[in-house]
């Protein structure tokens, strides 16, 4: 059996080796499959296999890939356009290598999904289907990390912005998912199936302000802004233009309800409940 993992040099795909490890999967079971391999020398030293692999380089991922029964495949980051046909290349390099069983980490209800960025999951799961392979896709929600990574900011200003209004999101740790992803790779009867993956419960930008005053002792509001006006302002904070236009439609899209479906799905296939609010910001604030 050989797990392999794209883009495993980054935050959820670490987690996933490491949650593989945990698992007792063998080391040399596992396939990291990076861009640039000394970054995780770590792994290597402990035994995982550490390649090279591109999603820009189909010939070099198909070798990448080759011999692996299982690949998590871990959406890229960056302008829609680029990323998508990053995807497609990966999904032809995965054809090409004749994988095992393709798991695809996309976007709640991506068929259907308003926010723009969705459109790349959509044709990445087209694309996954038309090669014939074995797949899994795994819809996973927004990550708490999306939002605590800026609390210490949002703590010395006093403010979470945004511009979801009142709208929810079912947000889940990376962990989690990470979890769930491992437990797809080691266990058996996830072929062809879609799993819309969410926390236990939706929150709003208030009720985490609120959470955010209790653990800090600081009153912070939750400030709805212009969604140009959030746009300008990510802008400011150094984000791309393309990040910035596509963070701001998705809060557009999720005050309108695009992210607030709670399902238990990911409870049941990690076997424990989803972080809670109160952890993902005490987890946040310890830095």
């Amino acid at each position: 059996m050989t797990i392999a993992i794209t883009a495993a040099g980054g935050h959820l795909g670490r987690l996933i080796v490491e949650d593989l490890l945990g698992r007792g999967v063998p080391a040399e079971q596992i396939r990291a499959v990076v861009r640039t391999p000394e970054k995780v020398q770590d792994l290597a030293e402990r035994g995982v296999q550490v390649v090279r692999g591109d999603y820009t380089d189909g010939a070099g991922l198909a070798e990448a890939l080759r011999g692996a029964d299982k690949w998590i495949f871990i959406s890229s980051l960056g302008p829609d356009e680029e990323r998508l046909r990053q995807h497609l290349i990966a999904a032809e390099a995965g054809k090409e290598a004749g994988v095992g069983h393709v798991i695809y980490t996309s976007i709640p209800n991506a068929e259907t999904n308003p926010i723009g960025f969705a459109s790349v999951h959509k044709n990445t799961e087209i694309a996954v289907q038309e090669t014939g392979l074995p797949y899994t896709f795994l819809r996973n929600n927004w990550y708490w990390e999306n939002l605590t990574a800026s609390l210490p900011v949002a703590v010395e200003h006093g403010a979470i912005i945004g511009s979801v209004g009142e709208g929810l999101i079912a947000y889940a740790g990376r962990a989690d998912y990470a979890a769930a992803a491992a437990a797809v790779a080691t266990t058996e009867g996830h072929e062809g199936k879609v799993y819309e993956l969410t926390g236990d419960r939706a929150f709003s930008s208030a009720e985490i302000a609120a959470e955010v005053s209790r653990q800090t002792g600081k009153e912070i509001a939750a400030v709805n802004l212009d969604p140009d006006v959030y746009r300008t302002t990510l802008e400011g904070f150094g984000l791309p233009a393309y990040l910035a236009a596509g963070l701001a439609d998705a809060d557009v899209q999720i005050a309108g309800g695009a992210l607030a479906q709670v399902t238990d799905t990911l409870r049941t296939l990690i076997g424990r409940p989803t972080t809670t609010v109160a952890d993902a910001v005490a987890e946040a604030l310890k830095g």
